[in-house]
């Protein structure tokens, strides 16, 4: 086994400079994951070279595989980096922010774009107003909950998402599929399914099915895709008919 590792970082200072890349070696440690690793660079950002450079940006969060927040690039495909283990990667270890998201500084890019998506669907649900929005309403089991998270790494993955498209992407419809399943959230299914008809919406979905290959929690969400086109033609035959 190595007794170092070695990261080949693609780095960017600002988002209207152009892209460089530096190498560095770390000591390798059992059990290292890529944001431990990332965390070693920015305790000592010196390159393989031997050159003092500023420290690496990324981000992460709830480093349990569930947020997102430090999904990026590595070897090719997009992955966490909190899961993402050092001994299980080829090296040298390429890291890229994600393609599909403006990049902020290296590894760190903006995904606005996706919490606007859940802002045009409504992805919530409502807690203010009557209470017979919600009287009645069955508990949900929080296994249900915990099978949809916020992730870029479909989005990355889809063929349809880019800066020059304007697709909602997959993570926002399976957000769309959620919330017209919960017992309470069906108060705003209507709007959720109007959202999802127009331009950039559903049909804009060209069943590639990379986000399903992709998707860590093994979401099937072509087959919410699908659940969600059912939803739609009831719901165009609804308007229709008045």
């Amino acid at each position: 086994m190595n007794d170092s590792i070695e990261l080949r970082i693609r780095r960017q200072d600002r988002p209207e400079t152009q892209p460089y890349w530096q190498t560095f070696r770390i000591p390798h440690k059992q059990g290292h994951n890529i944001v431990s690793a990332l965390m070693m660079i920015r305790n000592e950002p010196v390159t393989s070279d031997g050159e003092q450079v500023e420290p690496v940006v990324w981000e992460f969060n709830c480093m349990e595989e569930v947020c997102g927040a430090c999904s990026m690039i590595i070897n090719g495909r997009p992955q966490q980096a909190c899961s993402a283990l050092v001994d299980e990667l080829a090296q040298p270890i390429v890291l890229e922010p994600l393609g599909k998201f403006p990049v902020v500084r290296d590894l760190l890019v903006n995904r606005s774009r996706i919490f606007e998506g859940l802002k045009q669907v409504k992805a919530w649900v409502e807690i203010d107003g009557a209470w017979d929005v919600h009287q009645g309403a069955p508990r949900i089991s929080p296994q249900v909950w915990s099978e949809n998270h916020l992730f870029s790494r479909c989005m990355e993955a889809c063929p349809q998402f880019g800066p020059d498209s304007d697709f909602l992407g997959p993570a926002v419809l399976g957000q769309v599929r959620l919330m017209n399943g919960h017992p309470t959230g069906t108060y705003d299914r209507e709007a959720r399914l109007h959202a999802i008809m127009g331009d950039g919406g559903l049909s804009d979905c060209g069943n590639a099915q990379n986000c399903v290959q992709v998707c860590p929690k093994e979401i099937p969400l072509t087959t919410a895709i699908g659940e969600l086109g059912r939803q739609v033609t009831r719901q165009l035959v609804k308007d229709i008919l008045g």
